[in-house]
Parts: structure tokens; C-alpha cells; sequence
């Protein structure tokens, strides 16, 4: 029986939504709007994470839940972020994504608020079926795959309300895109390691290589995650264009991730990832997301919320 949120494992949406709440009523109150929540979402159109700060806010312990590291390295750093709540929405199209919200959005009041949303996109679906980041490059080409995709992103061998869950990864990458078009197609290629006219890793790339950096094989233990990232763009006040890459990962654990991340940065060795020359990361956020059981959210690690929805 599959047990998680069927969007961590399916092919991306071509629209998506991440909406950020922060809290804003009591325990009693959360737990009335966390029982709503509970029968509204599927795990397919919308994949729910929870953050430390909400389980704690409960009274509530997961054991393979922690903050995310703030990480300095010699040249880069990687900022924490902590988000109470997390919502995933992935539709055909922005209006059912926005008739979503309204109604997420209205269930979780008064308990939570809105604090921010990150609208994204599937763009230029490469020939391996990835999407590709804006820089022209496809994300996702190292997934694992199958019955392998499921055990590096998925929760197994623990306890009943956590088998089935996952640890969500969750950084905004904003890219600063008058440096990197004064790169040479050579220097780009390089900085990711791969070509990307056909996606063929180089064999000769730099040590700094985002390919070489990342490569999930070469740590030990191995360091695999399933991807599932999309593209973001907004204008701001003054008309200026924002994008980069909403960098959204699940793994059965966090090790993974954070082991990647301090490659990149040079921790390891001195070298720092060439993805810093023209990426940088806004937000760090971890998130657990909940199984699923019955056609609902399992949030049995919670406690009774049934008991509350009457009282909020």
C-alpha cells in the first residue's frame, strides 16, 4: 500500500504554488485547522510540510525533523529560513491553482496566516521528460528512479504516522542573469558540467562543477534525493524581473541534502560550487510531510484533532 503524498513521486504539474503560513493562533486552534486541512488535500494536488516550529507549537516531537543548518563557507553561505507550514499546489493551470488557495487559504484561518507565495512553472521539458531551469539547463536528470525514487525520498522502517512521510528540502534560488549571459556557452557549461544543448555530462569539467559537486554516487554513504524543482519569476515594485529556481527536494532523511550542501559550499575540500557565480539561495527551509492513510493526511503523530475541530 502506498502510504505517501502521490505529488512527492509524480511527474511535475504544469503550474505550481508554494504557499507559506506562518502561525497565528494557539495550539487548540491549529489543531482545529490541521483537522480541516486533513480531509481538504489529496497528496497529489497539493503536498503538505510541516516545520519544526508548527510541531513544536503542538507539543509534538518527529523524530526526523530538525531546522535547516545556516552554513557558511569560504566564499558562499546558505541562509535558514524557518517556515511553520508548507503547501505544494501543482495543477494544469494557474486558475484551478488559484481557486486552490481560496479554499486552503479559508479552511486554515484563523490558526494560520499567509506569509508569502512562490508561484512556479514547468519550462521546456527536455527530452529525458525533466523540466529545465531558465538558464536553459535540465534539473533532475540524476533522479533515481522506480522503486530506488521511493526509497531515497520516502520514510520507511519507522513508526506508523511517520513510514511514508518525507523530509522536504526547500530553497529559493534567485539567479542573477546579467552575469551569467556574459559567460561564454563554454564557461555556462562548465559551471554546470553538463552541455546543454544535448545534456551530456562532461567528462572534463572543472572540480567546481555543479555535476561534479553534486554527484549523489560519490558520497558515503551515497547522497541520493528525488528532485522536484520548478522555476519562479515575479516583478517587483520598481519593474524589475525576479527568477530563479524553486529547489524543492525529498529524501527518507535530511544527511543527504546537507551533505551536498556542504560540498558546494567547499567544506569538504576549498572548492566552491561554480553555481554561486550566478545563483544565489534566498531561503532554507526543512519540512516534514505527513503520510497519507485512508485517503487523508495521516497526522496521527500529531494526537486527537477530530476532539478540537468541534471547540475551533
Amino acid at each position: 500500500m502506498n502510504l505517501s503524498q502521490a505529488g512527492i513521486l509524480a511527474p511535475l504539474p504544469s503550474s505550481g504554488r508554494y504557499i507559506f503560513f506562518s502561525i497565528a493562533g494557539d495550539a487548540q486552534a491549529l489543531r482545529s485547522a490541521l483537522a480541516r486541512l486533513q480531509t481538504m488535500v489529496d497528496g497529489r494536488s497539493a503536498v503538505v510540510g510541516m516545520g519544526p516550529q508548527l510541531i513544536a507549537a503542538l507539543g509534538c516531537e518527529i523524530s526526523c525533523l530538525r531546522e535547516f543548518p545556516a552554513l557558511q563557507g569560504k566564499e558562499f553561505s546558505t541562509p535558514s529560513t524557518p517556515e511553520a507550514l508548507c503547501i505544494w499546489l501543482r495543477g494544469p493551470g494557474r486558475g484551478e491553482v488559484l481557486t486552490q488557495t481560496r479554499e486552503l487559504v479559508k479552511a486554515l484561518r484563523p490558526a494560520f496566516a499567509v506569509r508569502h507565495i512562490v508561484d512556479s512553472f514547468l519550462h521546456q521539458l527536455g527530452e529525458s521528460g525533466h523540466g529545465r531551469d531558465l538558464t536553459g539547463y535540465e534539473d533532475g536528470t540524476e533522479n533515481p528512479q522506480d522503486e530506488d525514487a521511493s526509497a531515497a525520498a520516502l520514510c520507511a522502517d519507522l513508526s506508523d504516522g511517520l513510514n511514508g512521510g518525507s523530509c522536504w528540502v526547500l530553497q529559493k534560488w534567485e539567479h542573477d542573469f546579467s552575469t551569467f549571459e556574459r559567460m561564454a556557452t563554454h564557461e555556462q557549461d562548465n559551471a554546470m558540467g553538463r552541455r546543454r544543448s544535448d545534456n551530456e555530462e562532461l567528462e572534463d569539467a572543472p572540480e567546481s562543477a555543479h555535476v561534479k559537486r553534486t554527484a549523489q554516487e560519490d558520497f558515503e554513504p551515497e547522497a541520493f534525493l528525488v528532485r522536484r524543482s520548478m522555476p519562479w519569476w515575479s516583478v517587483s515594485p520598481q519593474a524589475e524581473d525576479h527568477c530563479g529556481l524553486m529547489f524543492s527536494a525529498f529524501g527518507h532523511r535530511f544527511d543527504a541534502f546537507e551533505a551536498q550542501m556542504r560540498r558546494m559550499l567547499g567544506l569538504d575540500d576549498g572548492i566552491s560550487d561554480a553555481l554561486f557565480k550566478f545563483s544565489k539561495p534566498l531561503t532554507g527551509c526543512y519540512l516534514w510531510c505527513p503520510p497519507m492513510r485512508d485517503g487523508k493526511l495521516d497526522l496521527r503523530q500529531l494526537g486527537e484533532l477530530a476532539a478540537a475541530t468541534s471547540a475551533g
